[in-house]
């Protein structure tokens, strides 16, 4: 049988486009085939987010409840103390998180901050989970410092198209995003980076999105697609809905053209009943994230998801390191817990 899952880096615009302009099942149909060339269809990879400083961000993006631009009600936070991020990656391990993924809302991260972002980094690796973090533009020393305390994954998404870039931020260019995403990979730490879908872009800028993912000299091993989650005080908070199988027909593309990047079904499934977020594995997702909220946004609990896991046939992919050789019983221990109600806590 002819391999589909080839990884390219030279995608044209009219390609995308073709896949694009599939029947809907037939677009699935070769997305599920790809999607099983390269993983398990009945695994999906499990993260925890955590804000660890909320708020006063001095950048400008029209969607984002944390810029200091606009007036959410959100409370503006300090950095939060080492031992209390410890804390909820203690239980992120306990509820079955493989990733605990922590986000900063900078710009770019102050050298006074460093010293505790690094000793996070090297603590919550010691609990055997793999670590990311979002913290804003990066130069090389930056991120080198990141890289050389363990941190696994640097995430920093390109939210859009290059064309579409200016209308949702300009407080700084799409330029500095591939700059910084350049210095991540230079470093040798893995890129999460992907993007928002339902800003008020067109066909053709998700088009440019992905081709932008895709095309990159080594594709980004994690790819989050986000559904815009619409915050009251920011500048998109009428935007009209995007149609929810357009959604999905996004998610199968990315698949296709970035066959071994772990898809992640991230920010807007608050809003996704559970038939679509169904449709959305079947499309080729392979990556949420548990917890009751995304920095500041709302998303499914904890409880609920296990739940959704159970009735589709789906455990959370294990990840088995060899200083970490109990991860997969800790997981499976966690999953059986999921039967008594009280192991879940209300945040």
């Amino acid at each position: 049988m002819q391999q589909l899952s080839a990884i390219r880096h030279d995608w044209t615009k009219d390609e995308v486009q073709a896949l694009f302009d599939l029947p809907f099942n037939d677009l699935l149909f070769q997305a599920q085939l790809v999607h099983r060339e390269n993983f398990n269809p009945n695994e999906v990879q499990v993260s925890t987010l955590l804000s660890i400083k909320t708020g006063a961000c001095p950048e400008d993006c029209k969607y984002c409840p944390q810029s200091g631009h606009y007036n959410t009600g959100l409370e503006k936070e300090r950095l939060m103390q080492v031992e209390k991020v410890l804390e909820k990656a203690r239980k992120a391990k306990e509820t079955g998180s493989t990733r605990f993924c922590m986000g900063a809302a900078w710009k770019h991260p102050a050298e006074k901050d460093m010293p505790y972002v690094l000793e996070m980094v090297k603590e919550v690796k010691k609990l055997g989970l793999e670590t990311c973090m979002t913290l804003g533009m990066l130069d090389q020393d930056k991120a080198e410092r990141l890289a050389d305390a363990g941190l696994d994954y640097y995430n920093h998404n390109l939210d859009t198209s290059p064309e579409y870039y200016d209308k949702i931020i300009t407080t700084r260019t799409f330029q500095d995003r591939l700059d910084t995403l350049h210095n991540v990979r230079e470093s040798g730490m893995k890129v999460c980076s992907g993007g928002i879908l339902g800003m008020g872009e067109t066909a053709t800028d998700r088009i440019g999105l992905l081709r932008q993912l895709a095309n990159m000299p080594t594709q980004p091993e994690s790819v989050p697609i986000n559904m815009l989650v619409k915050v009251k005080g920011t500048p998109m908070e009428n935007v009209d809905d995007l149609d929810h199988l357009e959604f999905v027909r996004t998610i199968a593309v990315a698949r296709i053209m970035m066959p071994a990047s772990h898809v992640r079904l991230s920010a807007g499934r608050e809003s996704m009943s559970d038939e679509m977020q169904a449709m959305t594995f079947m499309a080729g997702a392979n990556s949420i994230f548990y917890g009751e909220c995304l920095l500041t946004t709302p998303n499914p609990e904890t409880h609920r998801d296990l739940q959704l896991f159970k009735r589709l046939g789906i455990n959370p992919e294990q990840r088995i390191s060899e200083n970490d050789d109990t991860q997969e019983q800790v997981i499976m221990q966690s999953l059986q817990k999921q039967q008594d109600d009280s192991f879940f806590y209300e945040a």
